[in-house]
């Protein structure tokens, strides 16, 4: 066969005529060790309990053998094949299960490979189909070979796109499948970039320096990651004193003897505020660790992490923009995030990661490089979005001043004060990150200060637009126009634009669908 895949009939796991394909038998190498943490108490007890007594010894190896047994029996019943337009999962032990998924339904296919599966060269496969939000993975091969992993996600990928009949890029057979229409990527239609497989080969477009990592603390979520921990470990030391009975004892003992000595609280909580940059920067570069984007036939393909690669392949036909977001520490250092809108894709803020913490115009640049660059200015909003965004800025402070003046509380009416002044650059910053903008091919909405995101999204992806109008934005003659998208989060809001602004803006965009109700169709939506 031309292109290198082997003829389908003799490739087990491929094709109607090909015997049923397994997994690798080294994952009888991990499988028992996954199992070693949950035995671990329960062997712990026994051997204690009876004094490490040869009896005790020997059940405790009658336990490992057993689980080293039944992860046999899981791998020896398990098998799996791509035929027709379904991969079929079958497991046959008393009972024969078959789990089917439909290819048409693929919305993703992820290869990860933890830290025991790469010293064996393995990896999991993990087939989404978005049918239930960050759930919807239905579909797990955990011990096939990393290049057989690999195959397998590009033939899942080009086949489903066949069985949706979309257009797929590189012609030539499929595995267990017959020939694909050679076609251009629908996003070029869209102004995006051609996928690197129409060069005929992959292309790295962003492997993000080690350097960067650096950048890593600024995110909020690793910062409180010493908490988490000591979290973790106090939960840990309940559980083991649950298994051997003092547990409430052990909890009142440590918090009566932690309550007397206050000195030792305050510094182990600054001790903990020390450790959050350095510990959040240990996590982050374990996740982020060697990020690297590429083009791979009709997908783009992130790969990152230290310990456990991580590989998320996201189609192009189902991409519909992007979105950069900055945490307030963020954007003091100029950088931020870059995900993808892509559609039917469960855990989109997870899986749909295009670059960690960088620099914000590397962010923008690759955005513009990989989906498609947004060619406009964003407009500012009217100066009663501004005052919208003092008056909740400064409100809660000043009620809790009034509020705690009025018994005579001073400290906390000196708190409130306080709160209600930092509250006015605070709403002048929200004010300035306002924007909604329209260059002919995709819009995009930004709002937000604390953490601030801006949207881009093709002008294809739109599947209706919500204008919403409380009783104060009437009063304020303001509204919110919400871009209904079928991807990301499903709606992108342009908050606070004037009335004329807004619907302008949204007429603009779709002429057609508004200019029923218009009186008279409005020009661009300017300022």
């Amino acid at each position: 066969m031309p292109g290198g895949l082997p003829e389908p009939a003799r490739v087990p796991g491929y094709g109607a005529g090909a015997p049923a394909g397994r997994l690798s038998p080294l994952i009888l190498l991990i499988r028992p060790v996954r199992t070693l943490p949950s035995l671990f108490l329960p062997l712990a007890g026994l051997l204690f309990a009876s004094g490490f007594s040869p009896v005790s010894l020997g059940w405790a190896a009658f336990g490992v053998l057993i689980s080293v047994g039944f992860a046999a029996i899981r791998w020896a019943t398990f098998t799996f094949r791509v035929t027709g337009d379904r991969l079929e999962l079958t497991r046959s032990l008393v009972s024969r299960s078959v789990r089917t998924i439909p290819l048409d339904r693929v919305r993703g296919v992820d290869v990860t490979t933890p830290p025991l599966h790469r010293l064996l060269g393995l990896a999991v496969v993990r087939v989404d189909t978005g049918a239930s939000g960050g759930k919807g993975q239905e579909g797990e091969l955990d011990g096939l070979p990393l290049a057989e992993a690999e195959r397998l996600r590009q033939i899942l990928l080009r086949r489903s796109r066949a069985a949706r009949g979309e257009p797929v890029a590189g012609g030539g057979p499929v595995a267990g499948g017959g020939p694909e229409t050679a076609a251009p990527d629908s996003g070029a239609a869209a102004g995006r970039p051609a996928p690197a497989s129409a060069a005929g080969q992959d292309r790295v477009h962003v492997r993000v320096p080690r350097r960067w990592l650096r950048y890593g603390p600024l995110s909020g979520a690793y910062l409180l990651t010493p908490f988490a921990l000591v979290g973790g470990a106090v939960g840990l030391v309940f559980q083991v004193g649950q298994e051997f009975g003092v547990g409430e004892r052990a909890a009142i003992s440590a918090g009566d003897w932690l309550w007397h000595r206050p000195l030792l609280l305050a510094g182990f909580a600054v001790l903990l505020v020390l450790a959050m940059p350095v510990v959040g920067g240990i996590m982050y570069a374990l996740f982020n660790w060697d990020f690297t984007l590429r083009g791979h036939e009709t997908s783009l393909v992130a790969e990152r992490g230290l310990v456990t690669r991580r590989s998320v392949a996201l189609e192009h036909a189902r991409i519909r923009g992007y979105e950069i977001a900055e945490g307030l520490l963020e954007r003091r250092a100029d950088v931020g995030r870059l995900w993808a809108i892509v559609t039917g894709l469960g855990d989109s803020r997870t899986r749909g990661q295009l670059l960690p913490v960088v620099p914000r115009t590397f962010a923008a640049r690759t955005a513009a490089e990989v989906l498609g660059p947004f060619g406009a200015e964003l407009r500012a909003h009217p100066p009663a979005a501004r005052r919208r965004r003092l008056f909740r800025a400064v409100a809660p402070g000043a009620v809790l001043a009034v509020a705690a003046a009025v018994p005579g509380w001073y400290w906390i009416t000196l708190i409130g004060l306080a709160l209600a002044a930092a509250g006015v650059p605070l709403g002048l910053d929200r004010y300035r990150s306002l924007g909604h903008g329209w260059d002919g091919t995709r819009l995009s909405v930004r709002s937000g200060s604390l953490p601030r995101s801006q949207a881009v999204v093709e002008r294809r992806a739109l599947v209706g637009w919500t204008i919403k109008q409380t009783w104060f934005q009437r009063r304020a003659r303001v509204l919110t126009v919400i871009a209904g998208v079928g991807a990301g989060s499903g709606g992108y809001p342009a908050v606070d634009t004037g009335e004329e602004q807004g619907v302008g803006f949204a007429a603009e965009v779709t002429p057609e669908w508004l200019a029923p109700f218009l009186a008279s169709p409005p020009g661009p939506a300017d300022s």
